[in-house]
């Protein structure tokens, strides 16, 4: 084994001195760039490096990166875990929020694609719709919310059975909403999960759209208006 290691010092030992070799060969202008160059890189380094260290500093009242890691180090030698620096998070990344594609509603508005009925439940709906699914549920604080079926959201939206039954067949059919089924109700009928297209309204993150969302609206954005739609997320 000392044999091999000793080998790799002797191998790595000719290749250093066969560049030196090689540098010393060179024309004394190509030297002095190559100094220049790589003494360059290396205060580009360092100058960097303290920049990301006074960063850390300031974000962490002025306590150097060192001493941070070193307390670190120690807590977790302590304990016997591991520990990191972490953000507590504000209370305002628990608030819940539906957007609005604005430039689109003002294009749809234009175009008179949507009746005043539609316009309303869209609106009444906004609040049931749940997070990155784009599914109108119960209960969006619910870890796993129950998809709401059109008796629900017609007591959601206080509106009777068969007007909210009419508006979201109208809307499915212009490509804002997505019906996929979910089973069976009391009374023996199907069930269905309503799903809102992203373009119009979404939850989640736009740069990052749910994949499911993507098929069930694949078609309808190639609609006659749809298509046109000025911000397009797929």
């Amino acid at each position: 084994m000392e044999n091999v290691f000793e080998q790799r010092q002797l191998e790595r030992e000719r290749k250093r001195k066969e560049k030196e070799e090689e540098f010393k060969a060179l024309p004394e202008g190509q030297q002095a760039i190559i100094k220049s160059s790589s003494k360059a890189s290396k205060s580009a380094r360092e100058r960097n490096l303290n920049l990301e260290k006074l960063q850390y500093a300031l974000e962490h009242s002025g306590i150097p990166l060192d001493q941070i890691d070193e307390a670190v180090g120690l807590l977790s030698k302590v304990t016997g875990k591991e520990h990191y620096i972490g953000t507590k998070k504000s209370p305002q990344s628990k608030v819940r929020f539906a957007q609005f594609l604005q430039n689109n509603w003002e294009f749809l508005r234009f175009e008179k694609y949507l009746t005043s009925r539609e316009k309303v439940f869209l609106t009444d709906i906004t609040s049931h719709i749940a997070l990155s699914s784009n599914c109108i549920v119960l209960d969006i604080k619910d870890k796993n919310p129950t998809p709401a079926n059109i008796t629900d959201i017609s007591r959601i939206i206080g509106s009777d059975r068969s007007n909210t039954s009419k508006v979201i067949n109208s809307l499915v059919k212009k490509g804002l909403l997505f019906k996929g089924e979910s089973g069976i109700e009391g009374n023996n009928a199907k069930a269905y999960a309503i799903f809102v297209n992203p373009h119009l309204i979404y939850t989640g993150d736009r740069d990052n759209v749910n994949e499911a969302l993507k098929v069930m609206f694949h078609k309808a954005m190639r609609m006659k208006v749809l298509k046109d739609l000025p911000d397009r997320l797929f």
